[in-house]
């Protein structure tokens, strides 16, 4: 219910706000088609520099300055703009050059560096529209404010408005009489140059009278004209200040609105500095402890920062041990290809010497069975020579009446002797008994070597048998 409420008061404000910024365009709306100020003034052409007489209409509700040709003319010849930052003075300067128009010279200076400059009739002349212009931007910067009030952005009151607009248009009163007393100086100006025109010929009264009847009703009708004029303004006034007051009341009514949206707001904030300090005060704890944390954080950064740099340290002789046992490596690298180097020829001088040592035991397994065949052979010999030994001593001893020259010529020997080795054998006579198992064998007594190696590989045989 409180935000339905609060939302209604937005809402209201809003209303009433728009509503007064809808009065104000409607009062500059209805005041820009009212003249409150016009007269004739000189106005110096922006190309040709040359001075055109204009009527001259002043709007002071909206700042708009509005000539004509001539002041019967409907169409509009131009418009001259200016707002409450324009420059407007009277010109100590002559500018249109003759001299009945020292100190009737003004100029307006815009913003957007464009300058207008105007003559009037008289110097009061001039300093009338030089008020109402500077009364006109009064009024300008004062609905200005206003507006910005409305809408949020400005401290001035619509209440000002009225009195300034009011103020605007009696300065606009008072010197449109100092401008009508200027056109009647202007218009006897013209009938004395016309009087002095008509002197030159022959006049008579009548026509003095009728031009002067002439005269007369015009001014009249220019008088009842301004009459009228003035009516309507001052009606055009009382609506406006009606006007004004409803927006004052309309304005009033939304600043109490907002003064109280204000106080809800000075309530809001106040709740909402109230939490935003606790809240400052709840994340102070955390930033204290926060830097706890970083001054426990920096402390293990430093240790961690101590080991590393003793990390580095130890990386780094490890690095130079690497190193160190990177050179023992290629030293070992290069013993181990000198090791194998050696061990190739220390194989391939193996292998030649295994060739070498097969080849000799080859050859002495041949020559060892050549020598076992001739063992073999020789046992043989010996056995047949041994039975032929027995038969002979047998028959010696059956036949003892031998005749002594047939002794053997060789000497019995027994193979069991030690001293086999030291017998030389030799059978050289054949026994006539046994001539069918006599072998003749000799020995070659020459070679002891080879007697050597007989007897050896006998005595070899003998033992194993």
């Amino acid at each position: 219910m409180a935000s339905n409420g609060a939302s209604t008061q937005q809402q209201r404000p809003g209303v009433g706000t728009e509503n007064s910024l809808e009065k104000i365009k409607r009062q500059l709306a209805s005041g820009s088609g009212r003249n409150l100020l016009q007269g004739p003034l000189l106005k110096r052409s922006e190309t040709l520099r040359k001075w055109n007489e204009r009527w001259v209409i002043l709007d002071p509700t909206t700042g708009k300055m509005e000539y004509k040709t001539r002041r019967n003319e409907p169409a509009l010849k131009g418009t001259i703009l200016f707002d409450a930052n324009s420059t407007i003075a009277v010109s100590p300067v002559n500018f249109n050059g003759l001299p009945k128009y020292d100190g009737c010279c003004f100029y307006i200076g815009t913003p957007q560096k464009k300058d207008y400059f105007l003559c009037a009739e008289t110097p009061g002349a001039a300093r009338a529209w030089v008020a109402t212009l500077h009364a006109t931007q009064l009024v300008l910067k004062a609905h200005k404010e206003a507006v910005d009030s409305l809408s949020g952005n400005g401290s001035a009151k619509l209440g000002t408005v009225a009195t300034v607009v009011a103020a605007a248009n009696s300065t606009a009163l008072e010197c449109s009489k100092e401008i009508e007393a200027a056109m009647q100086i202007s218009l006897r100006n013209a009938l004395g140059m016309m009087n002095n025109r008509t002197t030159d010929g022959p006049m008579d009264d009548k026509t003095i009278l009728k031009e002067t009847l002439r005269v007369k009703d015009e001014e009249l009708q220019n008088l009842a004209r301004d009459i009228r004029a003035r009516d309507s303004i001052i009606k055009d006034i009382a609506d406006k200040l009606s006007e004004t007051a409803e927006a004052a009341e309309a304005a009033a009514s939304s600043a109490h609105t907002m003064d109280e949206q204000r106080r809800i707001v000075c309530a809001e904030i106040e709740r909402l500095s109230k939490a935003s300090e606790k809240q400052l005060e709840s994340s102070m704890l955390k930033l204290k402890e926060y830097e706890e944390k970083v001054v426990t954080l920096s402390k293990e950064r430093d240790q961690l920062i101590s080991q590393r740099d003793s990390a580095i340290q130890e990386a780094n002789l490890w690095r130079s041990e690497i190193a160190k046992a990177r050179e023992r490596a290629l030293i070992l690298e290069g013993a181990v290809v000198r090791a194998e180097e050696k061990a190739r020829v220390a194989e391939a001088d193996a292998e030649a010497r295994m060739k070498e040592f097969a080849q000799r035991e080859a050859a002495a397994v041949k020559e060892k069975e050549e020598l076992l065949a001739y063992v073999n052979m020789l046992q043989a010999q010996l056995q047949r020579q041994h039975k032929d030994t027995k038969q002979v001593f047998k028959e010696k001893m059956e036949t003892p009446n031998v005749v002594d020259s047939t002794l053997p010529l060789t000497k019995h020997v027994d193979l069991s002797d030690e001293n086999v080795d030291k017998a030389c054998l030799s059978v050289s006579r054949a026994v006539p008994a046994a001539g069918e198992n006599v072998v003749h064998m000799a020995v070659d007594q020459s070679n002891p070597g080879q007697l050597k190696m007989l007897n050896g590989a006998i005595f070899r045989q003998q033992s194993q048998q």
